[in-house]
Formats: structure tokens, sequence, C-alpha cells
């Protein structure tokens, strides 16, 4: 990373949380209220932290994925964290994953998990007519409507999102070995720059490595090489921003707004957006807007010339090109 100043390039060295004097703790608190530091342009919904399970066990952060799935976050600051561990860093997550799985209904999760959190995390201003328990359900039942998620498709599957501002080689290949076995596991890189007295956070996804692809094209045939036929998608997960720019079912320079908000702001070509002459990702923009910790990103963007949410365009296209 280089710091512009006067024409010169001057090189900024990456830290470590403990050399800025951040804990665990903190790192923990930063993932709960920016999310999208680990979900790119995805929702994700924070509904446990400190979760100790029945062997004494403390999972850092649990969060629902936009599929209905619960995730299971665990952190660490740096990787002399992970070599000071009796246990591996990644089968520490996967043997709570194991125990959440046994979460088979919301009513289950609220009980257990999510009320707990709410209490804790409560805001005096909420409305004093909810209870707890019917705060929490209002929260999950808003959060499943907005992305389109059925009741029954409520954690089906564990995904495991593990945090450092560095990864030892033993953890990376125990990972990418799960992945290839099916183990949904993310390793996030979050690598803290100090300039002057502002800390900045470079967040990487390191793990997986690449995806699968998301989507076919049919061959063409030598003796219809003029012929274009329409890509038949076949997906496992929901397509980003970048995707539907590909596919040109939205453009740089299109005004996108906020659901049920007045702000506009002008896609450009790296899916992020424009807004007052700042560059945000689209999620970041919905949750200033909002003042949401988290936020559909698809559902509650709004396409001015379509007249449709992105969820909505992105729907159409992929019924109309279905395989």
């Amino acid at each position: 990373m280089y710091l512009i100043k006067s024409e010169e390039a001057i090189s900024v060295e990456n830290t470590s949380f403990s050399d800025i004097n951040m804990t665990e703790r903190d790192v923990e608190e930063l993932i709960k209220n920016n999310t999208n530091l680990i979900t790119e342009d995805e929702s994700m919904l924070i509904v446990g932290q400190q979760v100790r399970n029945s062997s004494n066990g403390i999972c850092d952060l649990v969060g629902i994925n936009q599929n209905g799935d619960l995730v299971l976050i665990e952190i660490k600051r740096d990787r002399k964290d992970m070599e000071n561990r009796k246990e591996a860093f990644e089968f520490q997550a996967i043997r709570y994953a194991a125990g959440f799985a046994t979460i088979k209904d919301i009513d289950d999760l609220i009980s257990k998990i999510y009320a707990p959190f709410l209490e804790k995390n409560i805001n005096s201003n909420r409305e004093i007519s909810l209870t707890i328990t019917e705060l929490a359900n209002r929260n999950i039942e808003n959060f499943f409507q907005e992305n389109n998620i059925s009741i029954e498709d409520f954690n089906e599957r564990q995904q495991i999102i593990l945090i450092a501002s560095d990864f030892d080689e033993q953890t990376k290949s125990a990972v990418a070995w799960l992945n290839s076995n099916g183990v949904e596991i993310y390793c996030y890189k979050l690598i803290p720059y100090k300039i002057n007295e502002d800390i900045y956070i470079d967040s990487k996804r390191i793990l997986p490595l690449e995806q699968y692809d998301d989507y076919y094209v049919d061959l063409e045939s030598k003796h219809s090489s003029k012929i274009t036929r329409k890509r038949q998608i076949k997906r496992k997960t929901l397509p980003r921003i970048n995707e539907m720019l590909e596919w040109g079912v939205v453009k740089t320079g299109d005004i996108l707004k906020v659901k049920n908000h007045d702000s506009t702001a002008l896609l450009l070509e790296t899916g992020n957006v424009k807004v007052n002459d700042e560059i945000k990702s689209i999620q970041q923009w919905l949750k200033e807007v909002t003042e949401w910790s988290s936020v559909a990103t698809y559902a509650f963007t709004f396409h001015v010339e379509k007249k449709k949410t992105l969820s909505e365009i992105r729907k159409e296209y992929m019924e109309s090109n279905k395989s």
C-alpha cells in the first residue's frame, strides 16, 4: 500500500492488531458492527456473541447468512495467537459448527442465542411495546423476507468464517482440504495499516482460492459462428453486482437509489458506487443511509431507470436463462 503525497509515493507498511493494541475482543466488536468486512456485497444478521456451548467452548460471533444458514465466526488477532493454541484454529471452529447444527428452528435459535444477545446489546430507544423475544422474531422475519429465505431453508448447513491478520501454513492447508471436501469454510485476512493516528483495514478473502463456475455458456457450433446463445445459468449462490454488470442487466453509469430513501448513487464499473464524490461499496452506502447494522443489498438497492430492485432484476434474468 502506498500513500500519495505531493506526487511522491510513500510506502505504507502493514502492522498487526497486537502492535496497535487491539485485542481479540476489539476485532470482534469491529466485525459485529461492520459485517461488510467479511461478506462483500452480501448481507448478514449477527445473532450471537461469545456463545457458550454445552462443552464450555465459546464461539466469538454467530450470524445468519443470505441462505438462512448459521455462520460461525472465529477470530484470532495474529498468526502468533494461532500458533500458541493447543487446538488448531479450524478444528475448534468445526467443533462449534457441529454443535450449532443441532439448532433446527427459529424458536430454538432465539431462546438459546439471539434473545440473550439482544438483551446485552439492546438499543435504549427500541419500541418498549415489544418483548425481547418479539423483537428477535421480528428482526429474523424481516431478514428472511428481505433475502427471500424460506423458513424451511433455515440452518440446512453451517458456514464457518475464520478471521486473522495472518494465517499459518497449517491452517491454510487444512482449510483448503476441507473446502475441497465440501466444508463451507472461509479465511479472511484483516490487515491493519497505521497512517499517522488513523487505522485502515484491508480485508482480503484468501480461501477458498477460487469459485466454481457459477454459470455456463453453450459451446458454439463451428457452422454457426454468427449465432449467439443465451447463457445457461446453474448456481449454488446468487450472483453479485459484478456478474450483473457482465451480463449487461445493469450498466456503468446507472443511477441507483436506496429503497424508501432519497439517497442516490452512480454505479461504477468496479461494482462500487459513487456518492457525493466518494466511492463506496453498495453495502456501505446502504448501511450509512438506513443506519442499520445489516441490510439486504439487492433487495434495498433500487434501479431508477428500470424501476425495480437489483434483486428483482437479477431474479428475472436468472429465470429467463434457466438451464
